[in-house]
């Protein structure tokens, strides 16, 4: 696995050789001792995948707060997105500021996300689907979200999203 630590500590882009022949190939995406030689959380108690019917389509930006704090490991397998992350670690030098990353089915890249960054992407194809790695359960009382145009943050999106939920419109601007 190649491991490039994003500019927010603890964020990484990872990415994995395929082993190819006359099948196709294969390819490793998780190796536990891996995330713990670098000290990340290498436990992860529940997968989830999304699916997304049109390009635009906007998710997020979703956290949970302690004690439900979790960390992901994000991965596209149909399609792209432009997946973002922001520093919500208010001892953090880079508090409040954000990271970007394409992941594609294509290139198989993915984004390791640490507990307090708020996550999102966009998605740049229809019909493009995210598979995610869990540190911690939902916990519905501990979710928490925060706009994606939020001037706090001022992420530079490739386009203004076309489809969002009724809930990600309405979280309030950033107070921290």
């Amino acid at each position: 696995m190649i491991w490039r630590e994003t500019e927010l500590p603890g964020a990484f882009v990872v990415e994995s050789k395929p082993i190819e022949d006359e099948r196709g190939w294969f390819v490793r995406i998780y190796d536990e001792s891996e995330f713990e030689e670098r000290g990340l959380a290498s436990r992860f108690v529940q997968s989830s995948a999304a699916f997304n019917k049109e390009w635009g389509t906007l998710r997020g930006l979703h956290y949970q707060v302690d004690p439900h704090a979790e960390a992901k490991l994000v991965r596209c397998t149909h399609g792209a997105v432009f997946d973002v992350i922001v520093d919500l670690r208010p001892d953090s030098s880079t508090f409040k500021r954000w990271a970007a990353v394409e992941l594609s089915a294509e290139s198989g890249r993915m984004l390791y996300v640490p507990e307090g960054l708020a996550h999102g992407y966009l998605t740049l194809e229809d019909e493009t689907e995210t598979f995610y790695l869990i540190s911690a359960a939902y916990a519905p009382k501990a979710a928490r979200g925060v706009r994606w145009d939020d001037a706090a943050f001022g992420i530079e999106w490739p386009h203004d999203p076309r489809v969002m939920s009724e809930r990600d419109k309405a979280w309030p601007d950033f107070s921290g």
